[in-house]
């Protein structure tokens, strides 16, 4: 069967075939014909040349020729995009445009691993050099600090000052305000009555930190202050405290940090918040937190000691208002910045009566937990069998 679609195809063909007997009379004008087309063709393609110059002008990328002039420091953000790098360096008149700088980015493999920090740079530079020199570690004028977890805020100002060559006691001075840091006052409330410690311990995010090299000790306790509130907001921690274990924001974090100092890993630190919870608000005896203590001991100056090394008298020493070892509850606030692992314990306590624990093991730091005196007890000798000083 023929389609329908080749007849008309070949009728086609047969109608647009050439006339033999009038192609002689056609030859003088055929060749003028074809030499107005080749100068029109000629021409359109110098039109076209001529366009395609105006409009690449439009596409390519501003940049700028050459090294560069005048010396700038640019601060690149933690995390920042190629873009948001661009971006920064336009501001500064560094690259002529964001652009020249992410296609210069995009065609060198290692600018993945340009860091955060704050870096000597030149004016006007050509984008490709701006790339090198991000890459250089010789560029970076700023120096990571790294503040661990369930690190007090004394010993935080201590090692931002070593950090940035700021002096302790204006990061000491800064943090007499911690409302004007950026602590909102709802923190400062709790729901069991005792008096609140109304300061910046707890709200100091551990963490690894860049700080612009021109930040002065506020504005370097504000940006701790800010990462706080950014991970405890992830955490959704402030309404779930109050959700599920009906206790303020404030209380929970002190639990947190109490959790932090006691535990030797991680995976204990939900338990121990469970331990503290009990204890504080179903008990409700005194916790017996060595921690406690070891924290009044240095803010007074002193070093910490070891739980089978402390007196009685500095454990139940009446003057220190974190005291535990006596009074019923919870200190009046938290005794170090917990990491994020410590508020998701202190959010999401399992379920428990544990009243007690004591690490027994040295090496894997891992602790036993204890319903009954008994019980504890056995746990405390296991520990001084395996050569930790508690008996």
């Amino acid at each position: 069967m023929i389609d329908e679609l080749d007849v008309a195809f070949d009728e086609d063909a047969e109608r647009s075939r050439p006339r033999r007997h009038r192609a002689k009379k056609g030859g003088g004008r055929s060749a003028v014909a074809f030499a107005l087309t080749f100068v029109l063709l000629a021409a359109l393609g110098g039109g076209v040349y001529f366009g395609y110059t105006k409009v690449r002008g439009f596409f390519v990328a501003a940049d700028y020729d050459g090294p560069g002039s005048d010396p700038v420091q640019v601060t690149v953000a933690k995390n920042a995009s190629l873009t948001e790098i661009g971006n920064e360096l336009v501001k500064v008149d560094v690259v002529k445009s964001t652009k020249a700088f992410t296609n210069a980015a995009e065609e060198e493999p290692r600018s993945k691993n340009i860091q955060s920090g704050t870096y000597n740079l030149r004016k006007q530079m050509a984008a490709k050099d701006a790339v090198t020199l991000l890459l250089d570690p010789k560029a970076r004028v700023a120096k990571g600090v790294t503040i661990p977890e369930g690190t007090s805020a004394k010993k935080t100002y201590e090692l931002l000052a070593k950090a940035t060559g700021i002096p302790a006691a204006d990061f000491a001075a800064a943090a007499k305000d911690p409302e004007a840091l950026g602590i909102p006052d709802w923190w400062f409330n709790r729901t069991d009555g005792k008096k609140v410690s109304k300061t910046v311990e707890g709200f100091l995010f551990p963490d690894t930190y860049e700080f612009d090299p021109k930040a002065n000790a506020s504005q370097i306790l504000k940006t701790m202050v800010e990462h706080f509130l950014t991970v405890s907001g992830e955490l959704e921690f402030a309404d779930g405290v109050q959700k599920k274990l009906a206790v303020s924001p404030y209380e929970a974090l002190i639990v947190a940090s109490l959790s932090q100092a006691e535990a030797g890993i991680a995976e204990d630190l939900p338990k121990i918040s469970r331990v503290a919870y009990n204890r504080a608000y179903k008990e409700k005896i005194p916790l017996q937190f060595d921690v406690t203590t070891n924290y009044w001991l240095e803010l007074n100056g002193k070093d910490p000691k070891h739980s089978g090394q402390l007196l009685a008298k500095e454990m139940e020493d009446p003057k220190n208002p974190y005291n535990t070892e006596v009074v019923k509850g919870l200190p009046i606030g938290p005794i170090n910045s917990p990491g994020r692992a410590a508020l998701a314990g202190a959010l999401n306590p399992p379920a428990g009566p544990w009243l007690f624990f004591v690490a027994v093991d040295p090496k894997t730091k891992k602790s036993k937990f204890a319903v009954t005196n008994e019980e504890h007890d056995r746990n405390i000798q296991e520990a001084c069998r395996n050569g930790i000083p508690l008996c």
